[in-house]
């Protein structure tokens, strides 16, 4: 089998993807309302009180509340999947808080298996993943808001304080391009930089809580771009994929190896050149090729 790899190249930065965290009252979803022609998930129900109205209101926001759905785990996948594989004018889109989307279903979870061994959180789990799959095609800016709380690790036989981390999903941090703490410092409002895959982003440092600060250091011509929907397989790529399958009898371990390499969980959640390039292979292999 030869070598695969390919030589690396310079190409254009994707839009970011970003945990916020804080505690209540910080700005933390000031500051992402101020993220170009954004769509709000109000998961927390908090933004029908009147400054987020006006807030709302002033950036031209389209709003998703609880009337909407948005308390519901699979309708939050289903706007994200939305938003990346149709055209519209959105360019950030917020969940706010995730913290609250994934102990609501932690919640339903426990009702139902318990919460012994943390059987709760692993069934909260499963929704995430699939959530992050549609927020890594997602052309947009991603900003994830969840709850400050403390952290505390075991030295020994005893608990110390470790500072504070973010309530929700505990790999959330390794999904995301950024994480950000919003801090407020007396009258100034900063945010610390806890994990950074960004070069402009110096992890440790602090920054004035400011949009345009964050833009002039990621780059304001990557926040403005418009966004670019996925284009998903059709109807007929899919069934040509799954009728060779079947004729070559393609073992279902191959075919989920397949799947786990496109990071989906059907040949339908393929783009559309994933789609063709794994319809290729199967022809060539059907003709004999390797």
């Amino acid at each position: 089998m030869p070598l695969k790899g390919v030589a690396p190249k310079i190409v254009t930065p994707p839009k970011p993807k970003i945990l916020i965290s804080g505690k209540s009252g910080v700005g933390k979803t000031f500051f992402a309302l101020d993220f170009p022609d954004p769509y709000y998930m109000d998961i927390e129900g908090g933004a029908t009180r009147p400054q987020y109205q006006k807030k709302l209101l002033e950036v031209k926001a389209t709003y998703f509340g609880k009337e909407q759905g948005s308390q519901d785990f699979r309708e939050i996948i289903e706007q994200t999947k939305l938003l990346a594989t149709t055209k519209h004018q959105h360019r950030a889109v917020i969940y706010d808080s995730f913290s609250k989307l994934y102990n609501l279903e932690a919640a339903i979870a426990e009702a139902t298996v318990g919460s012994d061994y943390g059987r709760d959180k692993k069934m909260a789990n499963q929704p995430t993943r699939q959530l992050m799959r549609w927020i890594d095609k997602l052309d947009m800016a991603v900003i994830i808001i969840c709850h400050s709380k403390d952290k505390w690790e075991r030295k020994g036989s005893e608990l110390t304080y470790g500072g504070t981390t973010f309530d929700g999903y505990d790999k959330l941090e390794y999904e995301l391009d950024l994480w950000l703490e919003v801090v407020k410092e007396g009258k100034n409002r900063v945010f610390k930089v806890k994990k950074s895959r960004i070069e402009s982003f110096v992890e440790g440092n602090e920054y004035p809580l400011d949009y345009k600060v964050f833009a002039e250091m990621y780059g304001k011509e990557v926040m403005d771009r418009t966004s670019v929907p996925v284009e998903l397989a059709d109807d007929v790529m899919v069934a040509e994929i799954e009728r060779l399958i079947a004729v070559m009898k393609i073992e279902p371990d191959q075919v989920q190896a397949w799947k786990t390499k496109a990071s989906v969980e059907s040949f339908t959640e393929m783009s559309k050149d994933q789609g063709q390039k794994l319809l290729d292979y199967l022809n060539k292999k059907l003709q004999g090729g390797k």
